[in-house]
């Protein structure tokens, strides 16, 4: 008989009643280091006192009030997003999968105002993932997430990741735009070259093309720039974000500069419940501390602690670990056993982590981790990895 709660999710036999910080806890008194983050969402960790206090303070007042009406706290989100980015307008909403789509939607509408409705055909990349609509299923292409749900959506083009020259070979006269994830998250944790990102801009440029840029994982500090593509120094046209924007309440937003946001006018895009002022209140507690003078420079100091910790891990049990890789706060680990394995070895060392494809480990903590929790995680993994050594290999590791 089927439960109540849909089987969709391979859930783990863990349920948390509490978390304080980067640790989540039990109901039986079992404490966790959270490495997950929610999926790279709990950007300030758990029962953050500002993020916490925000949303009471709202809930409080009103928490929905539909875009029938002004929202101050989505202006005010929205003034502070365009000053600090390359955006011009901020469209928001409530997922990254429905962020994506109404990006794909911005970059069709803005070919056709602008003379060009034959341009509908959006290039992607192999190992790309965003997001479980019908169309970004297509826009994803992987096999796996298509399978049983009838005909693909048309209007997307997939070429190799990090290779130019398969860009340009796939651009035609249908050809509307670009979407690229800086890191591919659910790919790998794969970084996409800095240089490539430049090339893409400049392709882009030479053909009339518009630069999408898919910074639901990668953004929101995370790579410790406030988006990863600030790295390249570049500007996509239009951007989409999610998962860590507002700490963990269900939230996502479109970015884009004039030349494309202004074409999405009164009548052909709309949602219920995005930006409302819940949402919009949790959002601008998270900028608070983001933008606070300083932070986003700490956390790429701890990312690169973090990171020449992973590859020394990854050293010390080539048995188990391939490399390490990812970019920021947004982390992996390439596993020579079944990545699986690994991350049960890693919860029973009380490190939460999450899998990922090509057989990666993911490790995306909140953006306060401390130095000391990083090198506590690091200590995890390596008891973690002795777990998963062949029995011989694990008795001389000791």
């Amino acid at each position: 008989m089927i439960p109540a709660l849909m089987p969709t999710y391979n859930r783990a036999d863990l349920a948390f009643e509490r978390g304080e910080g980067c640790w989540l806890y039990t109901g039986d008194g079992r404490r966790f280091l959270d490495f997950g983050a929610g999926i790279a969402t709990s950007s300030l960790g758990h029962n953050h006192p500002g993020l916490t206090a925000a949303i009471a303070e709202q809930a409080h007042k009103v928490m929905h009030v539909s875009n029938l009406y002004r929202v101050p706290q989505a202006e005010k989100l929205a003034a502070r997003l365009v000053a600090a980015t390359f955006a011009d307008s901020v469209f928001f909403c409530n997922s990254g999968a429905e962020a994506n789509e109404g990006m794909v939607k911005m970059i069709r509408r803005a070919q056709y105002e602008t003379g060009h409705p034959e341009r509908f055909r959006v290039i992607c990349f192999e190992g790309a993932f965003h997001g479980r609509t019908l169309a970004m299923l297509a826009a994803t292409g992987n096999a796996k997430y298509l399978k049983g749900f009838g005909p693909e959506v048309d209007g997307f083009d997939h070429v190799p990741f990090n290779n130019l020259n398969a860009v340009r070979d796939a651009i035609g006269p249908h050809t509307a735009g670009i979407l690229v994830e800086p890191v591919q998250g659910e790919g790998g944790i794969r970084p996409a070259h800095l240089q490539f990102l430049r090339d893409l801009r400049a392709t882009c440029d030479e053909f009339g093309l518009i630069l999408g840029m898919d910074e639901i994982q990668s953004g929101m500090g995370r790579s410790g720039k406030l988006f990863a593509h600030e790295w390249a120094g570049i500007v996509p046209d239009v951007m989409s974000a999610a998962k860590g924007i507002a700490g963990g309440f269900p939230m996502g937003a479109i970015l884009a500069r004039e030349s494309v946001a202004k074409h999405l006018t009164a009548g052909t895009h709309g949602t219920t419940f995005g930006g409302n002022p819940l949402a919009c209140a949790a959002a601008n507690a998270v900028l608070d501390v983001v933008l606070a003078p300083g932070f986003l420079a700490d956390v790429d100091r701890r990312a690169r602690i973090f990171w020449r910790g992973l590859v020394q891990v990854a050293a010390e049990f080539p048995d188990v670990f391939e490399d390490a890789r990812g970019a920021g706060l947004l982390l992996g680990l390439k596993c020579v056993v079944p990545n699986t394995e690994v991350q049960a070895a890693f919860t029973a060392e009380g490190l939460l982590s999450v899998g990922a494809g090509d057989n990666v480990v993911r490790l995306a903590p909140p953006l306060i981790v401390s130095d000391a929790e990083i090198a506590e995680a690091l200590e995890m993994m390596r008891r973690g990895a002795r777990r998963c050594l062949p029995s011989a290999s694990r008795v001389a590791a000791k």
